[in-house]
Parts: C-alpha cells; structure tokens; sequence
C-alpha cells in the first residue's frame, strides 16, 4: 500500500505548470536578442518534462533522469547569452522557474539528488552571470525553496508509506497469530470430545465397578487406548467407516497400524471421502490378516495410501496380538502377505 495523492491530479498540475512557462516563454520570443535558442530551450524543455512527467513507474529510469538534468544544465547556459537584462527582470528569464518544475518533478520521481544537481547548477550559472543579487529577483531562490518544500513532502510521504507499511505487515501478523491460536483451540476441543466420546462409556464403567474389570473389558480397554493413539498418529486416515473397521479387526485379535505422514493434506475433500471409503473396504477385506498397515504416501507421489496385510505364523500372531515383537528384525521371514492395496491420489481420467 503507497501513501500518495492520484497520480492524474500530480501529473496534471505538473504539466500545467510545465506548459504555463511555455507560454511564458511565448510572449517573450520578439523581446530577446536571438529566438533560436528560445525555440531550442523551449523543444528541450517539452521533451524533457514529457519524459519525465509520463513514463510510467515509481522511480523515474536513471536515462530519463540523466535527460532531465542535462535539459536543466544546458538551457541556462543556451538562453541567457540572448537575455538583456538592463530593463530588469522579466519573463524572459522563464527557463529558471521552467528548471525549478522539472527539478521538482524529479524530486516527486524519486531522483532528489539529481534535482540539487540541477538547482545547484542553476544557481551558481545565475551569480556568474547576473550577479548575487540576481538570486531572489530572477526567482532562482523561488525554485531552490520548491525543490526543498518537494524534497521534504517526498520524505514525508515516504516515512507515512514505510510506518504503513509496518502496520499492514502487523495487522497480517496478528491475524496469522490469532487464526493458529483459534487453529489450535478448535483441535484441541475436537481431539477432547472425540477422546471423550470414545473412553467415556467404558470410563463410566470402571467407575461404576470400582476398577474391577473382567478380562474382556480389560481387552477392550486396550483398543480404546489403541483407538485414542490412532487420532494422534493416524488421523487423516480416519473417517467413522475407517474407525469400525479398525476397531473390528484388533477386536478380532489383528494389529492394525496407523500412520499418517501428511500425505494427504493437499487432497480435495472428494477425494479424501473417496481414499477413506477404500481404505474401510480395504479393511473389511483383510479377513485373514493379523498386522495390517495403512501409510500415506509423501506427496509426489500417485498413490495416496498404501495397505498392506500380513498373515504370521501362529507364534508371531499371539506376540502381534498382545502388541510385542513388532520391532524384531526376523519377524517378517515367515510373513505372508495377504494384502496388498495403493490407493490413487485422484480418479484416473
């Protein structure tokens, strides 16, 4: 965000101004020694400000600032030597407030120092020339102070453009901050009443038997917890379909692993349901398995999910079913797998 008045109305006053001291220039053409070098400051002087005035961009280019500041250097030098000056002042001298514009105009476009530059050399020109009186009645104080009054409201401007700057880059700050927090609460309230929904009933049970579970309840405790893990650990992967089917197999006796590596953060909502409604009939599949795994695949990749079912042998299936040796390294040799399933990240076409 620019802090700035409409750039019509400044380039408009700019060229107003710019096209008055041509006119000026003008009415004082059958006053001066020769016209020529009138005519060829007063060509200079439009192309100049054209220039300046109408190329687009913040900063004027530094080829256009180098145009403008020699117009400022060379139109002294062309149109005094046909000035007479025993009359006094006069609009004949119109190319020093014509200079002070274009110097201001540069100021406005960025380019300050090559505006002191051109006012610098206007007035050392002008105390050669006419002498150090000559300052404040041919007006070259008028065009020093316009050029000091610009290079202030450029700095102004500029300081009220960075310090919004500042505040619109807070404002987002705190807005991100506060969306995380607000991010943050809602999973924490949803994580709560989802744990809450699912140990509550046996909660209540343990409470009302005084902590005196029989076995089966005392299994069923154990899947809870298991369910509860799988919210942290697995959680894209869960819908209620998914979560039946899981709790159905480890009540069968299978060790089923979640593991949600963020594979699917990026997937539209259709194709979520879609991977989520194959993963529950994956499951319902893997009537004969006794570890069954489901991974997200990084994303990259075409498949979305992998499943994976193993069938152990009789001693591997009692040691999965009271969850140890999960972690020994020969414990896949005799591993059958009985399932096998990766589940696209879209529809194929």
């Amino acid at each position: 965000m620019k802090v700035s008045i409409p750039a019509g109305v400044a380039i408009g006053l700019a060229a107003l101004f710019s096209v008055y001291h041509l006119l000026l220039a003008a009415t004082t053409l059958p006053r001066v020694l020769d016209v020529g070098p009138v005519l060829a400051c007063m060509v200079l002087y439009a192309a100049a400000t054209g220039v300046a005035l109408f190329i687009p961009g913040r900063a004027l280019p530094i080829w256009a600032t180098c145009f403008s500041l020699a117009t400022a250097i060379v139109m002294p030098i062309v149109a005094s030597p046909v000035v007479e000056l025993r009359n006094g002042p006069g609009y004949s001298t119109w190319w020093i407030a014509a200079v002070g514009t274009l110097m201001v105009v540069l100021v406005v476009r960025g380019r300050g120092p090559f505006a002191w530059v051109g006012v610098g050399f206007l007035t050392v020109h002008t105390v050669a020339w006419a002498g150090l009186g000559a300052l404040g009645s041919l007006g070259v104080l008028g065009s020093v102070s316009w050029v000091a009054i610009a290079t202030g409201f450029a700095f102004a401007m500029n300081r009220a453009t960075r310090v919004t700057r500042d505040f619109i880059r807070a404002e987002q700050e705190t807005a991100d901050w506060q969306a995380a927090q607000d991010a943050h609460v809602f999973e924490r309230q949803f994580r709560l009443s989802q744990t809450t929904r699912m140990a509550l009933p046996m909660l209540q049970r343990i409470i009302d038997t005084g902590g005196d579970l029989d076995e089966a309840e005392r299994a069923e405790c154990l899947h809870l917890e298991q369910a509860i893990r799988d919210e942290i650990r697995g959680r894209s992967l869960l819908s209620e379909d998914v979560r039946d089917e899981v709790m159905r197999l480890r009540r069968r006796g299978a060790t089923v692993q979640l593991h949600d590596d963020g594979g699917l953060d990026d997937l539209e909502i259709d194709d979520l349901r879609r991977v989520h409604a194959r993963i529950a009939e994956a499951l319902r599949q893997a009537r004969e398995a006794d570890n069954v795994i489901v991974r997200t695949v990084s994303e990259g990749s075409d498949s979305a999910v992998t499943v994976v079912g193993l069938r152990l042998d009789l001693a591997a299936s009692e040691s999965a079913a009271l969850g140890a040796g999960m972690d020994d390294e020969d414990g896949d040799e005799d591993d059958s797998v009985v399932l096998w399933l990766e589940i696209p990240r879209h529809v194929p076409a």
